[in-house]
């Protein structure tokens, strides 16, 4: 059997674009997506903590070093500039393995800069 289970977790990063106008996904920095081991074209779920909105999108490498977190296409109407949003990634896991399967959270300041990696989802639902 296998498990779906969270892979991996951009948390609270403020979108700094968004671009109604693109075919559509979401624009990641590239070092943020090493970070939580993402990668360009992988489906992730994006929840907007402004809105209540939850929708599914895929990942656009941006650049390195910008924070760059830009909504794209028809996902751009349920976002806007500033808001706070988490992106997840999940994997299907093997029964055997869910018990040691660690993901990476990466823990945002309000400059989309990493402050914290975990390796797992912290009991406290705020940091």
């Amino acid at each position: 059997m296998f498990r779906t289970m969270m892979k991996g977790k951009i948390h609270r990063a403020r979108v700094t674009e968004s671009n109604l106008n693109y075919v559509g996904s979401i624009t990641i920095d590239e070092d943020i997506l090493d970070a939580v081991d993402m990668l360009p074209n992988e489906k992730v779920q994006i929840v907007n903590n402004n809105n209540g909105a939850r929708f599914e999108t895929y990942i656009i490498p941006g650049p390195r070093g910008t924070g760059v977190m830009c909504l794209n296409g028809a996902a751009a109407r349920l976002v806007q500039e500033g808001d706070v949003i988490i992106a997840i990634s999940y994997a299907m896991i093997e029964e055997e393995k869910v018990s040691y399967h660690q993901p990476k959270v990466a823990i945002m300041d309000e400059n989309n800069r990493i402050t914290e990696i975990l390796g797992y989802e912290p009991a406290s639902t705020i940091l």
